[in-house]
């Protein structure tokens, strides 16, 4: 979870489509955050016994956002928000396990009654060669601390995809990373793996071309749990 599962972010909100415009240079153009994005992590396992347990795979839904874009300068910006009661656990394949995770994930670790929202902000963005380095804003549990991200990405006509992995430590924000099982023995390592892949759309009600993403969170790279899909495999009928 961001305890067995995750660690994420609260920090802008209230961003909405007329101020995003206005707020935006008059040299710049205003990307929309487009449903076919996905933004998972990855959880992995600790302590003696860590064996025991799994690494999880926790797709965050409803992303949203912008990306006010200006060619040429150092200036462009990037927000992203996520509703918490949206995270969704996706592996290991065991429904009795992925609703223990989830619960687990959201009362003890998030505490999603009192933090509602994720958010990213990064700014003085500038893509060369086809990469970006940026320092993002990550708040979690009311924390911010910046973390540093490299992407890659691609400038379409209308559209801008980026997709990379960061890397966090939940203790940094305050979270104690999960325990569990006979006498705590399963344990959830401190350092949790974001992999993002993310399209940004210039006109949201009739863009076209690029590429949009597979619907299935869990091949996001850098978060594919290798040894989670030979075991599904293995147990599909031939």
């Amino acid at each position: 979870m961001l305890g067995s599962a995750l660690v994420i972010i609260p920090l802008l909100a209230g961003f909405s489509r007329d101020t995003q415009a206005t707020q935006a240079p008059a040299d710049s153009v205003v990307y929309q955050v487009d449903p076919s994005s996905r933004l998972v992590v990855k959880t992995g396992k600790a302590g003696l016994f860590g064996f025991a347990g799994h690494t999880h795979v926790i797709h965050a839904r409803g992303v949203t956002g912008v990306l006010v874009y200006r060619q040429g300068t150092p200036t462009s910006y990037l927000r992203l928000k996520v509703p918490t009661d949206s995270l969704e656990v996706l592996t290991p394949p065991d429904t009795a396990e992925i609703r223990k995770v989830t619960e687990a994930m959201r009362t003890d670790v998030l505490h999603v009654d009192r933090y509602r929202e994720m958010t990213f902000a990064a700014d003085a963005l500038s893509a060369s060669s086809g990469k970006m380095e940026f320092q993002l804003a990550l708040t979690m549990e009311g924390t911010t601390r910046q973390v540093p991200v490299t992407a890659d990405v691609s400038i379409g006509a209308d559209t801008i995809r980026a997709t990379g992995t960061f890397t966090a430590k939940q203790t940094d924000f305050g979270i104690k990373p999960f325990s569990g099982g006979p006498g705590g023995t399963v344990k959830v390592a401190d350092r949790v793996t974001f992999c993002f892949d993310l399209v940004a759309v210039r006109n949201p009600a009739g863009a076209g071309g690029g590429a949009v993403p597979s619907n299935d969170a869990r091949t996001v790279p850098g978060c594919v749990d290798l040894s989670e899909a030979k075991s599904d495999t293995a147990r599909r009928p031939m």
